[in-house]
């Protein structure tokens, strides 16, 4: 195969770690939140945070483009205070990146943070230990693995992202062109070659993330057991 510009898979790479720190965080406190406390509407809540995982990438487009359009309510903020724009711009790509991968992250932290005995956490509060100390001390520790598989989903689902980025993104080629967009639009081209190439390059990194995840889940099973 003859050599390609690999600005696509660069921009890929970064918008899927940039998105995937702000769901790791999101994440966090998101789950703790919803997995330690009852209040009212919490499952109204926990729906809209899970509702990307349903709805059809366009769906998604729209929406951020309302939000984030020159003329979407936070569009016209980001430009009046910061001066720069969401919208045909990778920042844009990261924000869709960031909305379709956070659901995967939140169930992954939320699936661990279940499995943590609330036990361990009720003593470090007779000790008078902080809320926080608990989280960073305890909490995140016993859950570490099922977070670190979340983060492992939530980057592959991001560099795999392609209608919302379409949508909010467009196809830019050394602005906004990601791996995703760089097939899309080389198969439209009737490139071939050049679809192929992307197609292997994404799907190495799709298979690499989903074994490591494997390997780490059997591993963790493993120490487990022998605990």
């Amino acid at each position: 195969m003859m050599p390609y510009d690999l600005s696509p898979l660069w921009l890929s790479l970064k918008v899927a770690v940039i998105s995937t720190l702000f769901v790791f965080l999101a994440s966090l406190a998101l789950a703790r939140l919803m997995s330690r406390r009852e209040f009212f509407g919490k499952s109204l809540v926990e729906a809209l945070i899970l509702l990307p995982l349903v709805l059809p990438p366009t769906v998604i487009g729209f929406g951020l483009i309302v939000l984030f359009g020159v003329n979407g309510p936070l569009g016209i903020l980001l430009e009046q205070w910061f001066g720069f724009r969401v919208v045909f711009t990778w920042i844009g790509a990261a924000i869709a990146s960031f909305v379709v991968s956070l659901p995967l992250m939140y169930q992954s932290v939320m699936a661990a943070f279940d499995k943590v005995d609330p036990r361990w956490e009720n003593v470090a509060r007779t000790m008078g230990v902080s809320e926080w100390r608990i989280f960073r001390t305890i909490t995140f520790p016993l859950a570490w693995s099922g977070i670190l598989a979340g983060l492992i989903l939530a980057f592959a689902r991001g560099i795999g992202e392609f209608g919302a980025t379409l949508m909010i993104a467009g196809y830019i080629p050394g602005v906004t062109e990601t791996v995703p967009l760089a097939i899309y639009f080389a198969y439209e081209a009737g490139d071939m070659e050049k679809a192929l190439f992307w197609v292997l390059i994404i799907s190495s990194l799709g298979v690499a993330a989903i074994t490591w995840v494997n390997y780490w889940r059997k591993k963790n099973a493993v120490r487990i057991g022998r605990e």
